[in-house]
C-alpha cells in the first residue's frame, strides 16, 4: 500500500490494515472508482441495499482529500444559499439545502450505527463574522430557521469574544447540530462496513482505461479488470484523464492544514469551546481543537498551485498568530496539503454520464456532508429507488477553462481576500 502524506490523521490513524490491489478479474453490479468519502458512501449505501460492490483506488482509503481535511460536518454548499436562490428560486435551492443538512444526518447516523469511537465526534461548529454585522447573521438566522427548520444560536460579540478571546471576532452563529471528526478515521471505519455487508475494496489498483460502450462495462487496472453493470466516477481532486469529460470539468484545488505542539495551557486560554470555528470569508480560516484541547488543527487558505508550497507551516501560522497573537510561542508540529475538487459553478457535479455511468465529485470546501448525500443520491439512481439525483442536474460538467481557468480561478481567490481585507478594515466595534 503506498503510505499515507505525514499529517495528524496518520499519526493517529486507528486501522493501518492494509488491501491488496486487485489481480484478476472480478464481477459486481456496481464498480466504483475512487475510496474517497464520495466512493465510500456509495458504496455503502448500494451494499445496504443488496448490490454487489468493488471499490477501486490508485493509493488507499481516504489517501486524498478525505482524509487530509479539517473535519467539519455542517449543512451546506460551496456555493451560498442566497446565490442558489438567485439562480434556481426558492423551492429548488430549499431542496438542495434540505440534501446538504441530510448528507450532514448521513455521517452522525454512520457514525451511531457502526459505532465508529474512533472518528472522535465533537458536537458544535461556529461561524464567525471579523466585522460587526449583527443584523445581518440574525437574518441568516431567521431564514434557516423559518425555510428548513434549522435551529442557530446567536451570540453577540460580549459572547463571542467571551468564548474566542481575539479582537479579530464580532458576532457569531452557533451550530449544535453540526459536528467535527477525525476524518481519516471515519474513512477507515466507513471501508470496513462495507466489507462486513460483502463489498470488495483494492488499495494500490489505478483505474487505467475503461470499456463504458456495452451492457457490461470494464474497467481495468495493471493487474486486474472489473466487469460490472454500472461505473460510479468519483476520484475528486485526483480525478485523472481515464474520463477526459470528467478531467476537463474539474479544478483541483489545493488546500492547508497544521497540527500544533501540545499547548494545552495555552489554547485554553484562547480558545474556550471545543466546538469547530470557522469564519465567513471566502478565503477562510477554520480551527478546533483535538486531543482533548491539547492541539490546535488550524487550515485554510486556497492556491490553484497543486504542489505543496514552501514554507507552508509558516503561511499558515501567520494566519493563526495574527488571530490569536498570544499563541506566539506554540510551535507547528507540522503541516500538510490536499486537493479538492471543484467546479466553477461551486456545486458538487453528480449525474449520469451515459447509460450505466455515473459521476459524483467536486465537492471542494465543503464535502463532509455533501459528499454523503452526493452518495446516496447516485446509489437511489442505481437502484431505482429514487431519482433525487434530478436535483442537482442545473450544475453539470461545465469546462473548467483549461490553463486560464486554473489562472482565474487563483486570481478570483486573490479578489476574495482583497474584499475580505477591505470589509474587515471597514469594521468598526460598537460603541453602546
Amino acid at each position: 500500500m503506498t503510505p499515507y502524506i505525514d499529517s495528524y490523521y496518520t499519526r493517529t490513524l486507528a486501522d493501518r490494515r492494509a488491501r491488496p490491489p486487485l489481480t484478476g478479474s472480478e464481477k459486481a453490479d456496481v464498480c466504483i472508482v475512487g475510496a474517497g468519502f464520495a466512493g465510500l458512501t456509495t458504496a455503502l449505501e448500494l451494499t445496504r441495499a443488496g448490490r454487489s460492490v468493488v471499490v477501486l483506488d490508485a493509493q488507499a482509503v481516504g489517501w486524498g482529500a478525505s482524509g487530509r481535511n479539517g473535519g467539519f460536518v455542517s449543512p451546506g454548499y460551496s456555493r451560498g444559499l442566497s446565490s442558489l436562490e438567485r439562480l434556481l428560486g426558492e423551492e429548488p435551492a430549499r431542496k438542495l439545502h434540505d440534501l446538504s443538512i441530510e448528507g450532514m444526518t448521513i455521517v452522525a447516523d454512520n457514525i451511531r450505527d457502526f459505532r465508529m469511537s474512533d472518528a472522535k465526534r465533537v458536537d458544535g461548529i461556529l461561524r464567525v463574522i471579523r466585522y460587526h454585522d449583527p443584523d445581518s447573521m440574525q437574518r441568516t438566522r431567521e431564514r434557516l430557521q423559518t425555510r428548513h427548520n434549522y435551529g442557530l444560536d446567536f451570540w453577540d460579540t460580549a459572547t463571542t469574544r467571551e468564548k474566542l478571546v481575539s479582537k479579530r471576532y464580532f458576532q457569531a452563529l452557533y451550530d449544535p447540530q453540526a459536528f467535527h471528526i477525525h476524518p481519516l478515521n471515519y474513512a477507515r471505519a466507513l471501508a470496513a462496513a462495507i466489507e462486513a455487508g460483502g463489498g470488495r475494496i483494492f488499495e494500490g489498483s489505478r483505474a487505467l482505461s475503461t470499456r463504458l460502450d456495452t451492457p457490461e462495462k470494464v474497467v481495468c487496472t495493471t493487474t486486474g479488470e472489473v466487469r460490472a453493470e454500472h461505473v460510479v466516477f468519483a476520484g475528486g481532486g485526483y480525478t485523472d484523464r481515464l474520463v477526459p469529460q470528467l478531467r476537463r470539468s474539474q479544478l483541483p484545488i489545493a488546500t492547508y492544514v497544521l497540527i500544533t505542539e501540545e499547548a494545552p495551557n495555552a489554547l485554553a486560554d484562547s480558545i474556550r469551546i471545543r466546538a469547530g470555528v470557522g469564519d465567513d470569508r471566502r478565503a477562510s480560516d477554520y480551527y478546533r481543537l483535538v486531543d482533548d484541547g491539547r492541539r490546535l488543527l488550524w487550515g485554510g487558505r486556497i492556491t490553484a498551485r497543486t504542489s505543496e508550497p514552501r514554507r507552508l507551516a509558516q503561511m499558515l501560522r501567520k494566519s493563526m498568530v495574527e488571530t490569536y497573537p498570544e499563541l506566539a510561542d506554540v510551535a507547528v508540529e507540522t503541516a500538510w496539503t490536499g486537493l479538492m475538487s471543484y467546479a466553477r459553478h461551486l456545486m458538487p457535479q453528480i449525474g449520469q454520464l451515459q447509460s450505466g455511468v455515473w459521476h459524483c465529485l467536486g465537492f471542494g470546501g465543503h464535502g463532509l456532508n455533501t459528499t454523503a448525500i452526493g452518495g446516496r443520491v447516485v446509489a437511489e439512481a442505481i437502484t431505482g429507488q429514487s431519482d433525487r439525483i434530478r436535483l442537482f442536474a442545473p450544475f453539470g460538467l461545465a469546462w473548467n477553462g483549461g490553463p486560464a481557468g486554473v489562472a482565474a480561478a487563483q486570481v478570483t481567490y486573490w479578489s476574495y481576500q482583497a474584499m475580505d481585507w477591505l470589509r474587515e478594515t471597514r469594521a468598526t466595534q460598537p460603541t453602546n
